[in-house]
């Protein structure tokens, strides 16, 4: 007897309004059609609202949950996970596009993956631009659009640390189960995807589907943008969540090769927030730096 399991999308909206449908349509034009859709508005300042409530005459059937105030990423998501019935959740920005096979080959290789404590599988992504036209892929592929530089499958865990491009988020299936494990994203911070896939990856394995399977869009308004604009609230908040997520993880690590793997990312965020002129924040990443100096020299790593 085939196993069809349920699958659902969360589709997340805040100022969206131009995209939301095609992001919508593409997942009712999935191939595989064992998908509970559920829709949430974030208290947007544009049209999606209505956009979506007009999308939706044609399909009565699907929730649409509209937040009285804007909760952000995080608990919207937290919120919506409460009512998914899936097997398996895919977080879904509202301006971006699942191909037609990209359920089903998630699936697939959940089903055909020889890690045997599988959490999440991810694919190559279409980067898009605000026009829908092809600009380049999230990795970079050959003439067959494999890619060029093979992925680190099962535990990925010091790979995510220490590689920038390590996973590409908006590919990602999860089993529900994982992310009710780790308790959903952290609603502490700015953004949730660094922070959840270290810590899945503490414990889950991860796989890898040599394909693009979605289509990410480049906006110039996009979360990604505001990581580097100097002097801005949101790019400071986004810089203290990136140290709290750092100050995190040192925790979770076992091994000498694992505290290496953070101090490049230590590094790194050092020079970032010297660049956005975020002054406390150097100092309080160059005390991680002091702190891991010391583990290096003094712990006694028992793995």
């Amino acid at each position: 007897m085939q196993h069809n399991p349920l699958v659902t999308v969360i589709c997340l909206c805040y100022n969206q309004g131009p995209f939301v449908v095609e992001s919508l349509n593409s997942v009712l034009n999935q191939s595989y059609r064992f998908i509970e859709l559920i829709i949430v508005d974030d208290f947007s300042t544009d049209n999606s609202k209505e956009t979506i409530l007009t999308w939706l005459e044609k399909h009565p059937e699907i929730p649409f949950i509209i937040n009285e105030t804007n909760l952000g990423v995080t608990k919207s998501f937290n919120k919506t996970l409460q009512l998914a019935k899936g097997e398996y959740i895919i977080d879904l920005a509202a301006d971006d596009v699942l191909l037609s096979d990209c359920i089903a080959n998630q699936i697939k290789a959940f089903e055909n993956s020889s890690c045997k404590n599988l959490g999440i599988v991810y694919g190559n992504a279409e980067l898009i631009t605000e026009n829908s036209v092809f600009d380049s892929y999230y990795f970079p592929v050959n003439t067959q659009k494999k890619v060029i530089q093979k992925r680190i499958t099962g535990d990925i865990y010091e790979n995510v640390l220490s590689d920038f491009n390590s996973m590409c988020s908006v590919s990602a299936m999860i089993k529900k189960s994982v992310i009710d494990h780790l308790g959903g994203y952290n609603e502490s911070l700015a953004y949730e995807d660094l922070d959840f896939w270290i810590r899945a990856s503490r414990i889950y394995e991860f796989d890898f589907i040599d394909e693009p399977i979605i289509q990410k869009r480049i906006l110039k308004n996009s979360l990604a943008t505001n990581f580097y604009i100097k002097n801005n609230p949101r790019t400071k908040k986004i810089d203290y969540s990136t140290y709290l997520i750092l100050q995190n993880t040192m925790k979770l690590n076992r091994t000498r090769q694992e505290d290496l793997a953070i101090q490049k990312r230590i590094h790194n965020e050092i020079l970032h927030c010297l660049k956005n002129k975020n002054f406390r924040l150097v100092f309080k990443n160059l005390e991680l730096r002091i702190i891991l100096a010391w583990r290096k020299k003094f712990k006694n790593y028992t793995l």
